[in-house]
């Protein structure tokens, strides 16, 4: 069983993967070979990358760079009709633009729009709800649900990747309140290695109230993403990059094979009883 746990001591929640159903797809789930030892100890060592990211020759390279215009130009190429008939579909099945474009953080802190097929009602991103979306957030659509399960609304970005705004692989551009590294020396990414660790980031969040959302984010979940990122960032290969896309694939279809977070309830000072019983309750949904 291949399994990626990471603690977060605070609190003690960790990531936990679940076994894979085949042995042939083992080796391109097992991330824990991705993750070095700092981000598990929580070490100065880290602390200092968090604040100087670090990254490999391999994510800063042309060759890296060109072969990522390659992909997105390959993609675009192949689903340019699927992508009229999505926008089309999106457009006559709700009221709004088919694309949305919202700012978020990237290379360098500077803001870029990252492009999206609409999932949600019209209006949302400037509403006053939270920025953040949960399991049955009543503002996704009925088509919306269907792009998300398959990262269908994720296809414009391969236009951003095109504008030099992206990368294939990388940390998942946030809005600028949820932004965990300062200063990014690297492209945000399509996906990477916090994406497949919080697949069903929805889903852990459906529990949580809606007015405690964001303090609930910025305490269990952003510093693990972040600690995610910037470790991988610092080791990212060639080889890395394509298990983690091949891994994000896979996980389109093979919902179980993906890392989840699920609880793990623990004594330690300063846990409210309320949270220990969300822990718990979070752990058996995990299990089942």
């Amino acid at each position: 069983m291949a399994h990626v746990v990471i603690r977060c001591w605070a609190e003690g929640w960790v990531v936990v993967s679940k076994q894979i159903c085949s042995s042939n797809v083992d080796l391109l789930h097992d991330l824990s070979s991705l993750i070095p030892v700092c981000t598990l100890s929580g070490s100065a060592e880290f602390n200092g990358c968090l604040r100087c990211p670090p990254m490999s020759r391999w994510s800063d390279s042309g060759m890296r760079r060109g072969l990522e215009i390659l992909f997105a130009i390959l993609v675009l190429i192949v689903f340019a009709a699927p992508m009229l008939l999505i926008a089309a579909f999106v457009r006559l099945s709700s009221k709004g633009e088919s694309i949305f474009a919202q700012p978020r953080i990237g290379r360098r802190g500077q803001l870029f729009h990252i492009l999206k097929f609409r999932s949600m009602t019209e209006g949302h991103g400037s509403s006053p709800g939270p920025g953040l979306t949960k399991g049955g957030d009543r503002r996704v659509t009925k088509l919306g649900l269907l792009l998300r399960r398959f990262k269908l609304d994720e296809l414009p970005q391969f236009i951003n990747i095109l504008r030099g705004d992206m990368s294939l692989v990388g940390p998942r551009p946030k809005l600028p309140k949820y932004a965990a590294i300062p200063n990014m020396p690297y492209r945000p990414g399509i996906t990477g290695l916090a994406t497949l660790a919080f697949r069903r980031e929805e889903e852990i969040l459906r529990s949580v109230d809606t007015w405690d959302m964001d303090r609930f984010y910025s305490e269990h979940i952003k510093p693990l993403k972040a600690k995610l990122d910037v470790c991988y960032m610092c080791k990212a290969t060639l080889a890395s990059d394509l298990r983690v896309i091949a891994s994000t694939f896979l996980g389109c279809f093979i919902s179980d094979s993906v890392p989840m977070l699920s609880s793990h309830a623990v004594k330690r000072p300063g846990i409210s009883p309320t949270a220990k019983r969300r822990a718990v309750a979070e752990e058996q949904v995990g299990a089942d």
